[in-house]
């Protein structure tokens, strides 16, 4: 285990030490260990030896100059830079609820960006203005459509977060696939297969191999095949990618670039600039009144949450698994696996950083 500041330093110390301006780094940082606090430790500092080979390729721009490319009094679209997406997106967060704050509403598309870690973080950042958040991001292609062979989505994440009163807040972060593939990656490091319906192998055929998509297989959508819903999972990511890439000018479908750490993968960019997101803010009261909503998101929890549960299981609201695992992390520490660990003193030794004590 190890203690969530002391994680929170030396990640924030890496990105100083790859060029980050201080601002950015303190950021970036906060993104990547608040995945590990939730639980998402795919999209934590685990990632964090990706963003600095990102650099080494030349695809990441540590010190960028984030840009409005056009504007209207509810919209914009930034140009991140190649920037970290992780500074990108809560930047362009921000500009959302600059403009919702005047308009009731504001939408911001993003291209020229990176990996942006967990998209509850950005969307999250509405909550304590009275916004609902919206956030979303595509990625390299690991994604068949149903019926196909072709890798041609990405993982293509959802989040909407929305205020309550008294209960916690309403926060849906999910992708648009079975599984991400961090989690394959985390299977991958403990040598364990998948669960039935999370990948196909190159030939299409369902298997339960973590390492499949390496080999030439996909991963699958939300649905895992026809026959249970994949249509609706792929038609979700679909709709990810046309808001995050088209609208936005970033590349898209195949073309969108991968991340650093799915080395075993390669896209053909050019129809567009860098990854994208989308991101938006809604002020509550632009609808009905702000306390008046909250209370009745209150009610609507309480309802869910008492719903009677099969076998003894407990009926949980979208956000209540994260927010019991950040409680009890900040408490215990974060448990890291050794290859990670390996990895992140590797990144200490290149960048004369300590890593922190276990």
């Amino acid at each position: 285990m190890i203690v969530h500041q002391d994680l929170y330093t030396f990640v924030r110390d890496i990105f100083l030490a790859m060029g980050c301006p201080e601002n950015d780094a303190t950021l970036a940082a906060d993104v990547l260990v608040s995945a590990d606090l939730r639980g998402i430790d795919s999209h934590g500092v685990a990632r964090l030896s990706g963003y600095v080979r990102l650099m080494d390729l030349g695809r990441l721009n540590p010190k960028p100059t984030i840009r409005m490319v056009h504007e209207t009094p509810s919209t914009a679209v930034i140009d991140g830079d190649a920037g970290l997406g992780l500074v990108v997106a809560p930047k362009a967060m921000g500009i959302a609820m600059e403009k919702a704050d005047k308009v009731g509403t504001g939408w911001v598309a993003v291209r020229n960006s990176n990996h942006f870690g967990i998209a509850a973080y950005h969307a999250s950042l509405a909550l304590k203005n009275d916004m609902i958040g919206w956030s979303m991001t595509h990625a390299g292609p690991l994604v068949t459509p149903t019926f196909s062979k072709e890798r041609l989505l990405g993982t293509n994440p959802i989040c909407v977060a929305m205020p309550a009163q008294e209960e916690p807040p309403f926060v849906l972060d999910m992708a648009t696939t079975t599984a991400a593939y961090g989690k394959l990656e985390i299977l991958q490091r403990k040598n364990l297969e998948t669960p039935t319906g999370w990948v196909q192998d190159a030939e299409g055929n369902p298997t339960t191999d973590a390492n499949a998509v390496r080999k030439g297989g996909a991963l699958l959508p939300l649905g895992g095949d026809r026959e249970h819903g994949s249509h609706k999972g792929y038609g979700l990511g679909a709709m990810v990618d046309l808001f995050s890439g088209v609208l936005s000018g970033a590349n898209y479908g195949p073309w969108v670039p991968p991340f650093a750490t799915a080395g075993f993968m390669s896209a053909d960019e050019g129809v567009g600039i860098g990854t994208g997101h989308f991101l938006g803010a809604m002020r509550v009261d632009a609808f009905r009144p702000a306390d008046e909503f909250k209370k009745h998101m209150d009610q609507w929890i309480r309802r869910f949450r008492s719903a009677e549960g099969l076998k003894g299981e407990q009926v949980l609201i979208p956000g209540d698994p994260e927010r019991w695992m950040e409680a009890k992390r900040k408490e215990e520490g974060i448990p890291v696996l050794a290859p990670v660990i390996a990895d992140l003193k590797t990144l200490g030794e290149r960048f004369h950083v300590k890593f922190p004590n276990e």
